[in-house]
């Protein structure tokens, strides 16, 4: 018995413990989903500050989230994805938060694997860390055009940034001080901005790590990206990647470095 706990990893609770953290959560009309992703988030850690941004929604997102106690953002009107999720980013570099996690109002993705995504910046070895549905943690279904539109962006993501990935598109990510810095400053704003987002923090000097996780179909709502969406915004943002290779950086991120 003694040799079986020795193996086991050290708890991540114990570490979390001694670090400011925060759950950042965009949503838009997720009312249904909502309020289960943030219990499950305390279940997994009650220290998590959660922050729900309201991205312009019509239904009650906004008051689900704050009778269940999360600080809520409301943005005026909706924004975007993008904006919504830098929203959220400023939150944390404001407020001096050291690690920051990225989690949908879906409920696509299980809190239980924060323990994941959240190990490789605690142990120092990564500023951003993608939980990715395709590294071998098991199976996520997708339509044919949208996986076609995942497998391209991380081939030509792996080939800018010069490391393998399998899944640039997902939005299931932790990250560090110099992480939160770099989104607080410099966010894309495209639809898939994930996408854009991985190719910034290799341009920033950050350090990328993939870790594979299991994620869920979405409990309530529906996606709001059809096979004639993924196509158009496929083109758009592989045009942006490219153009972003040559956009300036923001100049305050380096107070982190």
């Amino acid at each position: 018995m003694t040799e079986v706990l020795q193996t086991l990893p050290r708890p991540l609770d114990d570490r979390l413990a001694t670090l400011r953290r925060v759950a950042i959560v965009p949503a838009l009309n997720e009312e249904g989903s909502l309020g289960r992703v943030i219990d499950e988030i305390r279940r997994f850690d009650p220290g998590f500050q959660i922050v729900v941004v309201d991205d312009g929604s019509t239904d009650r997102t906004a008051q689900v989230a704050e009778g269940k106690g999360a600080y809520v953002v409301r943005l005026p009107f909706n924004l975007g994805i993008g904006s919504a999720v830098q929203t959220g980013y400023q939150y944390a570099y404001e407020n001096d938060y050291d690690v920051a996690v990225q989690i949908d109002g879906d409920c696509q993705h299980d809190p239980s694997e924060l323990p994941a995504i959240l190990g490789p910046v605690l142990d120092g070895l990564a500023d951003v860390v993608i939980g990715s549905r395709f590294a071998g943690a098991g199976v996520y279904r997708a339509e044919l055009t949208r996986r076609f539109g995942i497998r391209l962006f991380a081939r030509v993501v792996s080939a800018i940034v010069g490391q393998r990935l399998t899944d640039t598109s997902s939005s299931f990510r932790a990250v560090n001080r110099r992480g939160i810095a770099v989104f607080a400053a410099d966010y894309p704003h495209g639809y898939l901005e994930t996408v854009e987002a991985t190719v910034m923090a290799a341009k920033y000097g950050l350090c990328l790590h993939e870790v594979p996780v299991a994620m869920r179909m979405r409990a309530a709502g529906r996606s709001t990206l059809t096979t004639s969406m993924s196509t158009f915004y496929a083109f758009k943002v592989l045009v942006a990647l490219f153009v972003g290779l040559f956009r300036r950086t923001a100049p305050h991120v380096e107070e982190e470095r």
